[in-house]
């Protein structure tokens, strides 16, 4: 079945949708990456894990430095760009355009085709078809590409990791028994860090006779099982709620509180820019050390529990958790690097203390309502528990590396230039 027509209307519809709910450039043009390489990317060319985060962190770099071309008020990601004239949102928006081009480039050119016509369309609609500034878009996207490229799209990496059989040992789970999904994001370049391993806590997870292990392990037992009476109402609820995909529910949160919080096209360049390079860097070292230590998620250990030599852990073969296993290992976890670097860097910014809303799309949810960015971290590092899919070691853990990242990321990149 040909998708091109279908493709191509959707896209110039988001646009048209754009153009009448618009914030701003920054947030238009996230909402519309988070389309081109979600619900609009052929199912066989779809980001696998989290790897799509590579995609926001270069889009994002790309647009913070055109409008810094014409602004100077922060340091460009890239080069910075002299002599700038014209429109900053002409430039941010031709910026985000080109580096979608290039990473979507295996979707064939009636998709590259379809991206134009996005761009035209949204430069006609605020007068601004011919602006000199889509040339300042262009030479900003050109360089963020020579340093980033286009790793992380299709065709993906071959390599194949199914880990391994022995007690502790990650191997693939129910319900679809898959490989590990983007085993060599784990090894791309950061954007920020020099080294993922600036972030710490690389270490193994548990000694499986150790009395902690047998603590988390019962934990995790009760809170996560399917169905399990032992969880709270609220419990239930998080559980439900945060079955979102991370990423989407992130991005879509970061364009809600940009929106309500912030006025200057510059400053929600930079937030955007910030919170993604940082949660990039936080994902890419979480990548690296599931792969590292290889652990292996609750529904094996406690399936397995007779062969960890730990007196104190009680096997159950029929457990199952509260949501599917993804299909990559438990230590550390990718949701809690990544709310950890977006909390964090929201914090650095704005402060702890704020009203926002984080609003799921699975169905029977209501948006939940928080006044510090810390109390969503808090209930990210339970909720992974209450799901049933990783040991609250691997939650704190990597919250607090995806803390380290955004600390990283605001004191070295993008710093205001005075």
């Amino acid at each position: 079945m040909n998708r091109t027509p279908k493709v191509c209307f959707a896209i110039v519809a988001l646009v048209l949708y754009a153009a009448v709910a618009r914030a701003d450039v920054v947030t238009d043009w996230n909402a519309i990456t988070a389309q081109t390489i979600g619900s609009l990317a052929p199912a066989s060319h779809a980001r696998p894990g989290p790897s799509s985060i590579l995609d926001f962190a270069t889009v994002h770099a790309a647009m913070h430095d055109a409008i810094q071309a014409f602004e100077h008020r922060f340091e460009s990601y890239a080069s910075p760009i002299p002599n700038a004239t014209g429109s900053r949102i002409a430039a941010a928006a031709t910026a985000a355009h080109d580096v979608l081009v290039a990473r979507t480039l295996d979707q064939g050119p009636a998709f590259t085709a379809a991206l134009d016509t996005l761009l035209q369309n949204y430069l006609n609609g605020l007068g601004l078809l011919g602006d000199p500034g889509v040339g300042i878009g262009q030479q900003a996207a050109s360089q963020v590409l020579a340093m980033r490229g286009t790793i992380g799209t299709y065709p993906y990496p071959s390599d194949v990791f199914t880990g391994g059989t022995g007690p502790g040992e990650w191997r693939p789970t129910l319900p679809a028994f898959a490989p590990m999904a983007a085993p060599w994001l784990g090894e791309v370049a950061p954007f920020a860090l020099k080294d993922p391993s600036q972030l710490g806590g690389s270490t193994p997870p548990f000694q499986l006779t150790s009395g902690a292990y047998a603590r988390e392990f019962d934990e995790v037992k009760s809170l996560g099982r399917l169905n399990s009476p032992d969880r709270t109402p609220e419990q239930n609820a998080l559980a439900l709620f945060y079955q979102d995909n991370f990423l989407t529910l992130w991005q879509r949160t970061l364009r809600t509180f940009v929106g309500a919080n912030v006025s200057d096209v510059g400053d929600s360049a930079r937030t955007f820019a910030l919170a993604n390079l940082a949660a990039a860097d936080a994902i890419i070292n979480a990548w690296h050390e599931k792969k590292l230590w290889n652990f292996w998620r609750p529904i094996t250990a406690i399936r397995e529990a007779a062969t960890d030599g730990n007196p104190n852990t009680e096997a159950d073969p029929t457990w199952l958790p509260q949501i599917p296993t993804p299909p990559y290992s438990d230590h550390t976890s990718g949701a809690n690097n990544l709310t950890g670097s977006m909390t964090r860097v929201l914090e650095l910014l704005f402060g702890d203390k704020n009203d926002f809303v984080v609003t799921s799309l699975i169905a029977g949810t209501t948006p939940i309502q928080y006044h510090r960015f810390s109390a969503m971290a808090d209930d990210v590092v339970d909720v992974r528990v209450y799901q049933g899919i990783h040991f609250r070691r691997a939650d704190v853990v990597a919250r607090r590396q995806g803390t380290r990242s955004a600390d990283w990321a605001v004191s070295h990149v993008l710093k205001p230039t005075n």
